[in-house]
């Protein structure tokens, strides 16, 4: 294993103007299902280091996994700096603590107790289900140091799993995924009645609504809407001026129902710094459709004269740090799904979508891979072979409702969502 303090020295002799060096260490054990039975166990362990330095104002970074000569990887990482033209240097100063381990680790056994014992109540309801399932608990500790004074760190334990269930009926197929995110223990009970209503849902194929309805997203559907605000409140696509609200701060951008911001003390990616070691922060993002601010990284907040957010995360160990957000939550609205189901007379429910996701211009068409019909606020069956397109600031001017509803999906905790104004094509 690399010593992070014995590296940060190797660079300093070496002359450096300043260094950083970035450590992470993962354990992980998961457990595998398929065709409903188990298939697999699964123990990863892996520790990385990068090392990020500038001479002459040059920057560079390298990464080494495992044991290495801590001369030959300070030297390596020297001679790129070559390839790269000088920047302004930006590194947190003086930011020296370590925090408390997050969350319960969970044993194997369990794991698998778990997951046995959810398959099995699903394949009770349905005996012709196919459950495939992954469970995993990981701890990860991260750890920075620089030459400007900062050496922090903090470990976070997480649990999740995911559950697909295929049905198979003669010619008709479909398959419903869902899942949880944990942090003490893992609770499969909501995932298993939402896979069973969404079969009994799909279990009758309807024709599908034409043209423009209300349309609500679930909360697993509902990042599609929340991928593309991501990337327009990003401090570097308003740099670049390509962000559609590059102008709009403090101006109304979306329905007043909607309020975003950013809280790293919850789930699903807490954590207290960001890959630059900067503390990390609630973030008002928008406010009752109000855009409030920006997030940025150190390099960025220094070009945009904002400073930055403590937002800087790397997209991968040997990548640069750039502006990304801890989790996103969105404010509950009112309501169970079945409350907003009740609501319409005619609609869409979409649960799980096919297709690319909408750029920054907010324009998408994306394939319904599991979607329901709504008339007389009742669900009467799945639609098949249909496409939802539009555009998302758009639909997020005409939102009908918020559910109150919200799950943890991804980088994102949402409610669904209500919208007028897409077309539905089939």
């Amino acid at each position: 294993m690399i010593n992070p303090e014995e590296l940060l020295d190797k660079a300093q002799q070496a002359g450096v103007d300043e260094a950083e060096v970035y450590q992470l260490v993962s354990h992980s054990q998961a457990v595998y299902f398929e065709a409903n039975d188990l298939k697999q166990l699964e123990t990863n362990e892996s520790e990385g280091v990068a090392l990020r330095i500038w001479r002459d104002r040059a920057p560079s970074v390298t990464v080494a996994y495992g044991d290495i000569d801590l001369e030959t990887f300070v030297n390596r990482t020297l001679a790129l700096c070559e390839l790269n033209p000088p920047e302004t240097i930006e590194l947190t100063p003086d930011h020296r603590q370590v925090y408390p381990t997050q969350g319960k680790a969970m044993s194997r056994e369990t794991l698998v107790e778990t997951g046995k014992s959810a398959i099995a109540q699903l394949h009770k309801s349905y005996p012709r289900l196919l459950c495939k399932a992954e469970l995993e608990c990981e701890q990860q500790t991260t750890r920075i140091l620089n030459t400007k004074g900062t050496d922090c760190q903090y470990s976070d334990i997480s649990l999740s799993a995911f559950i697909e269930a295929e049905w198979v009926r003669g010619e008709d197929f479909f398959t419903i995924a869902d899942g949880v995110e944990a942090s003490e223990s893992l609770d499969l009970r909501p995932t298993q009645q939402r896979i069973t209503e969404g079969i009994k849902f799909a279990s009758h194929i309807v024709p599908s609504p034409k043209g423009r309805v209300p349309i609500i997203f679930t909360a697993k559907a509902a990042p599609l809407f929340w991928d593309t605000l991501v990337s327009a409140l990003n401090g570097k696509r308003v740099w670049e001026g390509s962000s559609p609200w590059s102008e709009r701060l403090n101006q109304q951008v979306i329905s007043p129902q909607i309020t975003l911001f950013q809280d790293p003390t919850q789930l699903p990616q807490r954590c207290p710094f960001d890959d630059e070691g900067t503390p990390t922060q609630k973030l008002m993002l928008i406010q009752e459709g109000r855009l409030e601010q920006f997030y940025s990284d150190r390099a960025i907040g220094c070009l945009l004269e904002t400073g930055t957010t403590g937002n800087g995360f790397r997209p991968s160990l040997g990548r640069y740090p750039t502006p990304g957000l801890v989790n996103l939550i969105v404010e509950n609205g009112k309501g169970q799904l079945q409350d907003l189901i009740s609501q319409l007379d005619e609609g869409l429910v979409i649960d799980q979508l096919l297709g690319e996701d909408a750029d920054l211009s907010g324009e998408f068409s994306a394939n319904i891979e599991l979607g329901y019909r709504i008339q007389n606020g009742e669900i009467i069956g799945r639609v098949k072979d249909t496409m939802v397109a539009g555009n998302i600031y758009t639909a997020l001017n005409h939102l009908i409702t918020l559910g109150g509803d919200s799950e943890i999906n991804g980088a994102y905790k949402t409610p669904s969502v209500v919208v007028d104004g897409l077309s539905v094509v089939s």
